[in-house]
């Protein structure tokens, strides 16, 4: 495709000019008869199952205690009743002994009481009435046992050690989507960020973060925090310096990163703390669905409980992204609700107005009760809150994880993206260092970065100045069927592409790997053709040294 059709595309998401790309490859595997490969979705192939299976068959023993309050011949039940609900479930499941999920809630269920210290009627009441799903969410941020189990689950899985002081309230949310959509809505309403102010993100960094402060809603400035790959994917002092500027008013992090894949270290995060040291009001957000891919993984959150909120998702993980799960985390004692009471009094009046239909004294309203009434747009704050039948999996999710003390449904998840990362370098024909913090889940290969590495300055500064970003991944999906999305879109090198290595069965990705460098060996050809000059390619021996040849 010539540079001038490429530019057209330069305004598009990676995430539309894909559906293009798409497009292209399914041509090209058509005509071709070749394997039509899509690895620019971030959806896994694998799903957790043993929750699942408690999941529907709590849902069977649900049915039998709507039956036992009224049983209808037209098929009307009654809504189950708490007393006694837990025997009557212990009960039930020595009877349906042998049933998937049967062992898993026979198990779950006093662990869960005795870890927690719950009444197991009250406990067992608000799985059986919610997966069936006849009330409104109450509480509406989320409900009381759920809440308290997904807090622990989160210690482990984004707060890392040493675990932080004091309790985090949890909004339980339509994934990591709907906290994105209602974190940015809630911090205009409540004028923590305000049209024409500024926001740092770390970059690279998924798209919507790049995309929604332009948006009229928002119209916010951007400062890029660079980590580049010279520095292992991490913060530059001098990159972490710009947060010094007071305009900047919030700093948001996608960790481990989308598309880099790269958890910070404790080192980025201790400078990220000295930063908070000299601006003690700077506001973070983390975005940490892919942690539990890192073993120890450390979270901002964690790490700064004050300063941060935290959004995490259950989709990758649990393989789940078509249940929609999600949490919002916001501190006990946080900067929000401080900075917030600090606002100028016509603002407290303008605030008050705005959630003064919900409480007697609205200024007393916490940051996260906010973000819940503003989910909702304040007036339907009374049917706020994630379905029933989603917090019920999102507990036994959570729960089924905290049981796995030898952690062995994590390492098998590590396992399987840790085999494909390993096909594709073998395919790519690159040495790549080994790095604890690299989830596995994503790779960016920058071809730049590789070529300069490989080929030489020459050949990247000829690419550079005749080819388009763009053009790798359409040659990737016109020549080889394959659909990976261009790493530009992502704030990352222009000349990098993004690979999923959770969708796709293992032995496909040793051929994506190849198709990379046979583009790559394409430009090189390219150059000598338009040159006459030879390309000296370097070779990797044994030991992993690199070395120039003919």
């Amino acid at each position: 495709m010539d540079v001038r059709t490429l530019k057209e595309y330069e305004t598009l998401s990676p995430f539309e000019i894909k559906d293009f790309l798409i497009k292209a490859a399914l041509n090209t595997s058509k005509a071709a008869s070749i394997t039509y490969l899509n690895a620019g979705r971030g959806n896994p192939n694998w799903i957790a199952t043993e929750p699942r299976e408690a999941f529907f068959l709590l849902g069977q023993f649900a049915i039998t205690e709507s039956k036992r309050v009224l049983d209808l011949p037209a098929g009307v039940g009654g809504m189950p009743k708490a007393q006694g609900i837990a025997d009557r479930l212990e009960g039930w499941l020595r009877g349906h002994r042998d049933s998937p999920g049967a062992r898993f809630l026979e198990k779950m269920v006093p662990w869960t009481v005795k870890r927690f210290g719950f009444e197991p009627d009250k406990f067992v009441h608000e799985l059986v009435d919610s997966i069936i799903g006849d009330n409104y969410p109450v509480p509406d941020r989320m409900l009381v046992h759920n809440e308290q189990i997904v807090h622990e689950y989160l210690q482990w899985a984004m707060c890392g050690n040493p675990r932080p002081q004091g309790t985090f309230k949890l909004y339980a949310v339509e994934g990591g989507t709907a906290a994105m959509c209602y974190i940015f809505k809630s911090m205009k309403a409540n004028r923590l960020l305000n049209p024409g102010d500024t926001i740092a993100l770390g970059v690279p960094i998924f798209t919507p973060y790049l995309e929604m402060p332009h948006l009229e809603d928002y119209d916010l400035k951007i400062v890029e925090i660079c980590a580049p790959q010279e520095n292992r994917f991490q913060f530059t002092d001098a990159e972490l310096e710009k947060l010094l500027d007071p305009t900047i008013k919030a700093f948001f992090v996608v960790n481990p990163g989308n598309p880099s894949a790269m958890a910070l270290n404790d080192e980025t995060i201790q400078k990220i703390g000295g930063i908070l040291k000299k601006r003690p009001n700077l506001i973070l957000l983390t975005d940490d669905v892919y942690g539990t891919f890192v073993p120890g993984f450390r979270s901002l959150l964690g790490a700064y409980p004050r300063n941060t909120i935290g959004v995490y998702s259950y989709s990758k993980y649990f393989g789940c992204t078509g249940w929609r799960l999600g949490v919002i985390a916001v501190h006990d004692n946080n900067v929000f609700d401080e900075m917030i009471a600090k606002h100028p009094e016509p603002i407290q009046e303008k605030l008050g107005k705005r959630y003064g239909a919900l409480t007697l004294e609205p200024r007393k309203l916490k940051f996260i009760d906010r973000i819940v009434a503003d989910s909702r747009d304040i007036a339907l704050n009374h049917t706020a809150g994630l379905s029933l039948p989603q917090q019920v999996m999102m507990t036994l999710f959570s729960v089924a994880e905290m049981m796995d003390e030898k952690k062995s449904y994590q390492q098998a998840c590590i396992d399987i993206v840790t085999k494909r990362v390993h096909s594709t370098i073998e395919g790519l024909g690159i040495e790549v260092q080994e790095n604890p913090n690299f989830d596995h889940y994503y790779g960016l290969i920058d071809l730049e970065f590789w070529m300069r590495k490989y080929v030489g300055d020459d050949v990247v500064s000829w690419v550079k100045a005749n080819v388009h970003p763009l053009d790798i991944v359409f040659k990737l999906a016109e020549d080889h069927g394959i659909v990976l999305l261009n790493g530009g879109g992502f704030a990352a090198p222009d000349w990098s592409v993004r690979v999923s290595f959770a969708n796709l069965n293992d032995d496909v990705y040793d051929d994506i790997g190849r198709a990379v460098r046979a583009v790559a060996r394409g430009y090189a050809q390219a150059y000598q053709l338009a040159t006459g000059k030879t390309v000296n390619v370097a070779r990797r021996a044994a030991d992993g040294t690199v070395t120039k040849a003919r």
